[in-house]
């Protein structure tokens, strides 16, 4: 594996985490410069983490990864999406809709970026693993933590750039963000949890 098939491996590693930042930009207006790069660092952190943990804890543990990786991502993506599906429509019912808050969607604490993080990382496990047997057959000429450091850091650059995008979306949509986004978590979920069934 060379260096363009490990930038590409880190790009499709990356698009969850690109979409969940489109989302979370679109659900706040004027998100201060610190906040896009918390988000941005969250996520970027994971996807270097998880392929280290995944490395280190070697093949006997990609089969539990396997199983349980796309229903715990479903899971908290689909609490995070629904519950923006429930703010929007607690939202309109009140006739509050078409005026974005100031202060930006509440949901999005660090408890819930935790959560974003993990659950757009957890196939980076695998990979983590995959890393351990290309080294070992000699098929990557890169250390497994100068990888991770890779997909990491393009993880980083494109969730940045998805939560400035968002954000603009978001401003264009007005009151409705808040739906597509959760729309966007939910279908993230249920994307992860079919890949997984299906594999």
């Amino acid at each position: 594996m060379g260096l363009w098939e490990l930038l590409l491996i880190a790009a499709a590693l990356s698009m969850d985490a690109f979409a969940v930042g489109l989302s979370d930009g679109m659900g706040e207006p004027a998100m201060p410069f610190f906040k896009h790069f918390a988000i941005a660092f969250a996520f970027g952190l994971f996807q270097f983490l998880m392929p280290v943990a995944g490395y280190y804890a070697g093949s006997a543990f990609a089969g539990l990864v396997q199983k349980i990786a796309p229903y715990l991502s479903f899971a908290l993506l689909a609490f995070i999406g629904g519950r923006a599906v429930a703010g929007y429509e607690i939202s309109r019912r009140a006739g509050r809709i078409g005026t974005r808050r100031k202060g930006g969607r509440k949901s999005l604490g660090p408890a819930t970026l935790f959560a974003q993080a993990v659950a757009t990382s957890m196939d980076a496990l695998a990979v983590g693993v995959t890393l351990l047997a290309a080294e070992e057959s000699g098929g990557i000429p890169f250390r497994a933590e100068l990888c991770a450091l890779v997909i990491g850091l393009v993880t980083f650059s494109l969730s940045m750039a998805a939560v400035r995008i968002g954000e603009r979306a978001g401003d264009r949509f007005s009151g409705r963000a808040e739906l597509f986004g959760g729309c966007i978590l939910l279908l993230i979920g249920l994307k992860l949890l079919l890949e997984g069934v299906l594999a």
